[in-house]
């Protein structure tokens, strides 16, 4: 197959993921709103756990398919694309001030949540029963997200809704969900035709561009709010994207693998490390300054410039 097809397919897999992502958002909330459901749980559950949805789908795809360094890289390599480049883009644009109080429980469970990876597959292998920790983590994110909502909520949030609409809403959702599944094996079987015609290792694809590709849903945000100039909009995006990503992905992989999931030594000694200072980078000048500042934001464009060059240089045979 020549490389103009399989890329062309590859950019047809995105593309599938983030419409059925859209798809599958949006016919959530109008179920929601058709049975009542508070919508303070609707964002702190379905809507922040399907931001993830690309990223979840291409890595437990790749597992199935055997394709595990993709895998992994992918769920790593998005949070370290996260911060270092869409985080960076929005801060280089907008710098903004933030309440401590508001991002520290965050800001801990981010890092704490990249540190507890790093550590839990230094055996090169993430197994079942350690990877709680981070399910633990997760739960605690979800909970705060519950508990914030909570503050906001009027007496009745819902949104009036035409009930001869269900129909539609149905197929929008099932077609959502056959988008992003079929989305997946698009990216992961034409991300590793692309590997072989360039001769990069698939751990490289994965952290590179299947990484940028599934974390175009937060940088479509980021684009969003520099317009609007909301960088706080972006950031709390980001940050609740990576939560997810660190403490979901590869805990369900590990359980769709039989318990185990190995884990390649570059993902160990390079993607894991760099994703944990990235996480640093992002959330302790704030806490001690009270903002975002626009040095940040290069920083992070040069730090993942750097890691990109190091991936190439020094793994990309």
């Amino acid at each position: 197959m020549s490389i103009t097809v399989t890329v062309i397919l590859f950019a047809l897999g995105l593309v599938l993921i983030i419409k059925g992502g859209d798809w599958f958002v949006d016919s959530a909330v109008w179920f929601a709103n058709l049975t009542g459901i508070p919508k303070f749980i609707v964002g702190a559950t379905i809507v922040s756990i399907a931001t993830t949805l690309p990223e979840l789908t291409v890595s437990v795809t790749g597992v199935i398919e055997g394709e595990l360094d993709m895998a992994v890289g992918n769920a790593v390599g998005s949070v370290t694309a996260n911060i270092g480049l869409i985080m960076g883009i929005s801060l280089v644009c907008i710098p903004a001030a933030v309440k401590r109080s508001q991002l520290c429980l965050k800001a801990v469970l981010m890092s704490g949540s990249a540190l507890c990876l790093w550590l839990l597959c230094r055996n090169g292998e993430l197994r079942f029963l350690p990877s709680l920790f981070l399910f633990a983590i997760f739960f605690e994110f979800l909970w705060d997200n519950i508990r914030s909502g909570k503050k906001d909520i009027g007496s009745d949030d819902r949104e009036p809704v035409d009930k001869k609409d269900m129909p539609k809403e149905i197929l929008l959702f099932i077609i959502g969900i056959a988008a992003i599944i079929i989305g997946s094996r698009l990216l992961i079987t034409y991300g590793s035709e692309l590997a072989i015609i360039l001769g990069v290792p698939a751990a490289i694809v994965g952290v590179t561009m299947v990484a940028i590709g599934t974390s175009l849903p937060e940088l479509v945000t980021t684009i969003t709010a520099i317009r609007k100039k909301e960088a706080s909009m972006s950031v709390g995006n980001i940050i609740g994207a990576n939560v997810i990503d660190l403490t979901l992905i590869l805990p369900v992989c590990s359980i769709v693998s039989g318990g185990g999931l190995k884990i390649a030594p570059q993902s160990y000694v390079l993607d894991m490390p760099v994703c944990f200072g990235m996480t640093l980078l992002a959330v302790v000048p704030p806490l001690i300054t009270g903002r975002f500042r626009r040095w940040q934001g290069v920083a992070m464009l040069i730090c993942y410039a750097a890691y990109v060059v190091v991936l190439v240089k020094y793994f990309g045979v």
